[in-house]
């Protein structure tokens, strides 16, 4: 029988229909307007068994996971599960039990065969620990998974602690994706000296090239106000002040992160839902002292009248 929701962007020769569907019994894909066999022999990609619904599928199913670069083997090793089950789901015998205790725990062990892979490994659940904490992506942590192995091949490790390392992988793969995390906050997660991190990460992005663009204002707006349990009209009018301080040179030689939480200091109280410099020091990692002084420059250059 056709598949009429298998539509493929190919046009019929006879009649120039886009109207195709893939009958799968006959391999043959077929112009729905005017029925001429477009192609056959075509080969069918899916499984050859068939299953009624979900839990029929994941048990008949004999692929696994995707490739992933947080396993230190890449997500390809065989797993055997620690639910004491066969194959067809029954229960292993006492008598048993032990033999399989034993093929699990050097299974485990064989998995990592060298020093070099046992690092990796360590690192890599470090590293997912610590994006865990954060609330990370999962996209991100694979960059950041990947930067990190482009470090190891290298051998850019030498001399500097993993933790750091780690810590300044995750932070260049959430500059490199455009959603940058202050050092302040990875520091916090990992326990890792905030001047250790940012020494790794200056050494990373020279050895490995990675030209990552300085960060701006507008990249931590929306992740304050959002912490800070503003709306999108604090969003909006935050972008335009940092619109307006970035043209009027403001931010120019200035961190964008002290830009950023005065220009939502300012926005907080244009929208009547005013937040204290003490709460937007805590979210934004700086301090009230630096809110003020990047304040009074908005305000003076803006004309913005003064607020307590």
């Amino acid at each position: 029988m056709a598949s009429q929701g298998d539509e493929l962007s190919k046009r019929c020769p006879e009649c120039n229909s886009e109207h195709l569907v893939r009958d799968y019994e006959r391999g043959e894909l077929i112009c729905n307007d005017c029925g001429m066999v477009v192609e056959d022999s075509f080969i069918d990609q899916g499984p050859e068994w068939r299953a009624f619904d979900s839990e029929q599928d994941d048990r008949r199913a004999r692929t696994g996971s995707p490739m992933t670069f947080l396993s230190h083997d890449k997500g390809l090793a065989t797993e055997i599960s620690w639910s004491n089950k066969d194959y067809y789901g029954k229960r292993i015998p006492h008598k048993n039990r032990a033999q399989i205790y034993r093929v699990r725990k050097w299974h485990q062990r064989i998995r990592v065969s060298n020093a070099a892979e046992r690092n990796l490994s360590m690192a890599l659940q470090m590293l997912n620990d610590i994006g865990a904490k954060m609330g990370i992506p999962k996209d991100i942590k694979e960059t950041a998974a990947l930067i990190y192995r482009k470090a190891v091949e290298k051998n850019l490790i030498r001399g500097r602690s993993i933790e750091s390392i780690v810590c300044a992988s995750i932070y260049a793969a959430c500059r490199k994706v455009n959603l940058p995390r202050t050092l302040d906050e990875i520091s916090k997660a990992s326990d890792v000296n905030k001047k250790k991190i940012g020494k790794a990460y200056r050494h990373l992005a020279k050895e490995l090239s990675l030209n990552l663009k300085p960060t701006t204002p507008y990249s931590y707006v929306a992740q304050f106000c959002n912490k800070l349990d503003l709306d999108k009209q604090a969003i909006v009018v935050s972008e335009e002040i940092v619109r307006k301080s970035i043209e009027a040179g403001i931010s120019s030689g200035k961190g964008p992160t002290g830009v950023a939480a005065a220009s939502i200091y300012i926005a907080s109280v244009i929208v009547g839902k005013p937040r204290t410099q003490k709460e937007i020091a805590r979210v934004s990692g700086v301090t009230e002292v630096t809110i003020r002084n990047r304040y009074k420059e908005i305000s003076k250059i803006l004309g913005i009248p003064g607020m307590e």
